[in-house]
């Protein structure tokens, strides 16, 4: 399989050749030795991925120019953050103020603009995963860890990532099979959750089957089910599904009515904030890799869509108004309950979307795609705070520095995750693929 980073990619995405060979397209020998020297400990640590589905702006977000033409910079004003010289637009306040708790990558770069191709690339780290099916990190710490009480790859959302078009490639397992696919909870922006596996059982909910008057009949069902010749038919995830309910620890694990007031207010009433709070509560319960979709669909304004960042019109609007102050509170909360539970040294999480937007606003007043330059965020896990990894130029159109590549995106998490560079060889996935050394 090939790391993303290929000379075929730089062909492809329209990505500079200059960029790609930069990254380690080529896996010279000298870069080779440098990523083996700064690998971090493997000592598996706990994953949360926030899938910003629809590609955030960079330039509206953390990586600002108010240098730059009109045209470019866009109409938002930049503050400080805790790191000096480093400023973000002024819809981020609060990760501002909390920028000495995570890492910046500014010179992120995919290989395709598509949103179906480059997600699959950015969950995968494959250049493949644009076309055939490759697995999820998710799915490869799944595989690697084997499961335990609870699955070991949950993914949380109102669905699979997708477009109006279809799904994207790399949610799940691929090739491995459903065996590895996430198992899918649903939260919704009151905290109820659900997991559509089990919907062929009417009523069946975690909330349910809490609650004592419903307890009894609704394991009876359960049980009823279980014994069904139907039964046998079910797929690997549905049965997962069906063990975590009538798991009493689980189920109380997927309760955020358990979970303090104050607690639940921090995260705000809203479908990605209490889908964060919930990711928290799996990462506490054992689960090594939770992600958590910031939509489904990755259209912001597409009727039955979900308000994903995929902002070609209403782009300053939305991002004021709705997506800038969501993702500034729960971002904020996630790096603050995690520090305050002593979960921050070993829960690793990663914020980023498959593609930055132009640089040039468009004829709607918004931005288009654009996976010549975006961001990503880090925090945990001996992750540099302050940190300020790679640079792009004064529009945003590219990077200055040396380009980072989903699959130097997902060797970091696989190694942090425990599924070091021989354990990648082995499982084909990956191999060769620096980890981005700079983050610690």
């Amino acid at each position: 399989m090939l790391e993303v980073g290929s000379f075929r990619a730089a062909l492809h995405g329209g990505v500079s050749r200059r960029a790609f060979l930069a990254a380690g397209a080529l896996a010279p020998a000298a870069l080779g030795l440098r990523a083996a020297a700064a690998e971090p400990s493997a000592k598996p640590a706990s994953v949360i991925l926030l899938w910003l589905w629809g590609a955030p702006s960079h330039l509206d977000t953390f990586d600002p120019k108010p240098k730059a033409a009109a045209e470019i910079r866009g109409p938002f004003g930049t503050i400080p953050t805790k790191t000096p010289g480093v400023r973000f637009t002024e819809l981020f306040p609060k990760t501002a103020a909390r920028q000495d708790q995570f890492a910046l990558i500014r010179s992120m770069v995919n290989a395709d603009g598509d949103h179906l191709k480059a997600g699959s690339i950015g969950l995968t780290g494959m250049l493949e995963g644009k076309t055939a099916e490759v697995p999820n990190f998710g799915s490869i710490i799944a595989r690697h860890r084997g499961e335990k009480e609870l699955p070991s790859f949950m993914a949380i959302g109102r669905g699979n990532p997708r477009d109006v078009v279809g799904p994207v490639r790399g949610f799940g397992g691929g090739t491995w099979g459903r065996n590895y696919d996430p198992l899918l909870v649903g939260c919704s922006e009151f905290g109820e959750t659900d997991i559509p596996a089990l919907k062929l059982l009417d009523g069946l909910s975690p909330a349910a089957l809490d609650d004592r008057r419903k307890l009894l009949g609704g394991l009876d069902r359960l049980n009823r089910a279980a014994d069904q010749p139907a039964f046998d038919r079910w797929d690997a995830t549905q049965k997962r599904a069906y063990s975590l309910l009538t798991t009493p620890e689980a189920r109380a694990t997927l309760d955020l009515s358990r979970e303090k007031p104050a607690a639940r207010e921090a995260y705000g009433q809203t479908s990605f904030g209490q889908s964060c709070l919930l990711a928290r509560r799996l990462v506490q319960a054992g689960v090594p890799y939770v992600q958590v979709n910031w939509s489904q669909y990755v259209e912001a304004m597409t009727p039955n869509c979900d308000f994903g960042w995929d902002t070609h019109v209403f782009n300053f609007d939305l991002l004021p108004d709705r997506h800038g102050p969501i993702f500034d509170r729960v971002y904020a909360a996630l790096l603050d309950d995690l520090k305050q539970r002593g979960m921050l040294d070993r829960t690793l999480v990663v914020a980023m979307g498959e593609f930055g937007r132009t640089p040039k606003i468009n004829g709607q007043a918004s931005r288009d795609h654009w996976p010549q330059c975006y961001f990503s965020l880090w925090a945990g896990c001996g992750v540099r705070g302050g940190a300020v990894i790679g640079d792009s130029d004064a529009t945003g159109s590219a990077p200055l520095t040396e380009a980072i590549t989903p699959g130097m995106v997902g060797a970091t998490i696989l190694q942090l995750a425990g599924v070091d560079s021989q354990a990648r060889a082995e499982l084909r996935v990956l191999p060769g693929t620096r980890v981005i050394h700079e983050l610690f």
